[in-house]
């Protein structure tokens, strides 16, 4: 008698495939979907298919926390917009002897007056250690372009030269110096006014509240400019940033007492002009203010087709824009679940963003031999 209601039950068992397994797995966040792939050679072609067709991966908002007194340790959460879920991922420790700093949206690093360490991949648990720079800097504007890390201004004041350009080369090894920066930058040469955005060719920094540009190619190891890269007369304070192969350009309306909205532009490369992407909605400006409604400064994460803008001061709630191939945009927040008053003053916060696909979660396993793991927070 058991034996035939145990065939009955695996006569009514019907196994999920095709179309029905896209559908079900395009609800699933990207973490499952990783092991997913490992079921059978159907599951796995029904994850990227699902991927392809359904519910394509967005680009991740990672946020790093770092001990203000003792700990140089970094702990690690990360927002997954195609899922619209947190997760929190442990990987191998590693320590640093500066504090962590962020460039360009995907680079991570931290600058000693002995060490370089830096991370490019994705999820960020790769990292580098490199000779620092023959100049000491104290607060530079640091960008990666192609392979090249470019550590520019911040001299202290004991250096000759607080301007001083030196650019490391990734494949080849070594520190190369070039030609200073600008004078007109001397006394804004560091990355509290300064907004710096690069591609595999060139670095773009800008001056925030005025939109004074130069360009600097470690090519020619030069500086191009000046460029005016103010998109509006009622542009009190711009960022840029790059999203793919197109120049992100954020801008706050109106006066830092009294800002009146927040809009994107993309940026023409070869005139310098600025093209509205759109303008942020009203809620959405209201939601960058934060408690105490004071928005003088915004920071912008990018990546291919999707940017997000955040209080520099308050990053309690983060607005994002993805960009659609007809040239309309969607607006979205998200919570900062980090953004405590505890966390506020003995921790420090950076965030990073990147497009995580399932093969980097995959490595980032493999390679650590289960010492990597990513947790879904309820």
């Amino acid at each position: 008698m058991f034996a035939d209601n145990q065939k009955e039950e695996e006569e009514e068992e019907v196994p999920i495939h095709g179309d029905l397994l896209e559908v079900v797995l395009s609800h699933l966040p990207l973490v499952d979907l990783a092991p997913a792939c490992y079921v059978s050679r159907s599951w796995n072609d029904a994850v990227f298919s699902s991927l392809a067709n359904l519910s394509e991966v967005k680009p991740w908002l990672l946020v790093h926390t770092q001990g203000i007194m003792s700990s140089r340790g970094r702990t690690v959460h990360a927002y997954d917009p195609r899922s619209s879920a947190w997760v929190k991922i442990d990987s191998p420790a590693m320590k640093f002897k500066a504090d962590l700093r962020s460039s360009s949206s995907n680079f991570l690093y931290a600058l000693s007056s002995r060490k370089l360490s830096f991370s490019l991949d994705p999820l960020h648990v790769s990292w580098r250690q490199v000779d620092a720079p023959r100049v000491w800097r104290v607060d530079p504007i640091v960008a990666v372009v192609g392979s090249r890390i470019i550590v520019a201004g911040g001299g202290s004041e004991y250096e000759d030269d607080p301007l001083a350009v030196e650019v490391y080369d990734m494949e080849s090894g070594g520190w190369v110096t070039c030609q200073s920066m600008p004078v007109i930058l001397k006394n804004i040469a560091a990355p509290t006014w300064l907004s710096v955005a690069a591609n595999e060719k060139t670095m773009f920094v800008t001056e925030k509240s005025s939109g004074v540009t130069y360009t600097f190619s470690p090519d020619t190891k030069t500086w191009e400019g000046l460029f005016d890269l103010r998109a509006d007369s009622g542009v009190f304070f711009s960022t840029a940033g790059f999203a793919g192969d197109d120049m992100i350009l954020a801008g706050l309306i109106g006066h830092f007492q009294d800002v009146q909205g927040a809009s994107l532009w993309k940026v023409n490369l070869e005139t310098m002009g600025c093209e509205l992407i759109g303008e942020m909605p009203s809620e959405f400006v209201e939601k960058l203010k934060g408690e105490n409604s004071n928005l003088s400064s915004i920071s912008i994460l990018s990546a291919k087709d999707f940017v997000y803008v955040y209080n520099s001061s308050d990053p309690e709630e983060l607005v994002f824009c993805e960009f659609s191939g007809h040239g309309g945009c969607r607006w979205g927040a998200v919570r900062n679940i980090l953004w405590t008053d505890a966390r506020r003053v003995t921790e420090t916060m950076v965030f990073s963003c990147g497009r995580v696909e399932i093969a980097d979660l995959q490595g980032a396993m493999k390679s650590f031999n289960r010492k990597f793991v990513v947790k879904p927070i309820a």
